[in-house]
């Protein structure tokens, strides 16, 4: 059971993980995503294979530990994944963030649960699908 604090010792031991806090030399895609609200700012890269299928990320993050929390997440999980994946954990995941009765399917999001409350901080949290799912739309464009 995750403890209620906002800041719990698993979200702050995700955040000091990195999230894979490396950019890739050569991206296919890369953008940019920046929360109004905070300030937060995720920049993500990826490889596709030819079916859309992300096979290398990177990324760097400037955010805050849920920020960072959640870059990790997503940097664990995203290989394999397109971009209706991406899209879908992103829709489940903001959706129990707002009350949601299903816990979001992609591994780890649950330490997320005392976020559930402060609204403010949900952007952060989605912060680093936003930047990976545009990184994937700028590798499709430019494929």
């Amino acid at each position: 059971m995750m403890h209620d604090t906002l800041y719990n010792r698993e979200i702050l031991r995700l955040a000091a993980e990195g999230g894979g806090a490396t950019r890739l030399a050569a991206p296919m895609g890369s953008a940019v995503k920046v929360s109004p609200v905070c300030g937060s700012r995720v920049t993500a890269d990826v490889v596709l294979d030819p079916a859309g299928v992300v096979v290398d990320h990177g990324q760097e993050v400037r955010a805050c530990a849920l920020g960072q929390a959640a870059a990790t997440l997503v940097a664990r999980g995203i290989t394999g994944q397109d971009r209706a994946a991406l899209a879908a954990a992103r829709a489940e995941l903001a959706g129990w963030l707002a009350g949601g009765a299903d816990e979001p399917a992609w591994p780890g999001f649950a330490v997320f649960a005392p976020a559930r409350p402060h609204r403010a901080r949900h952007a952060s949290i989605l912060l680093a699908f936003d930047a990976a799912i545009a990184a994937v739309d700028a590798a499709r464009v430019n494929a």
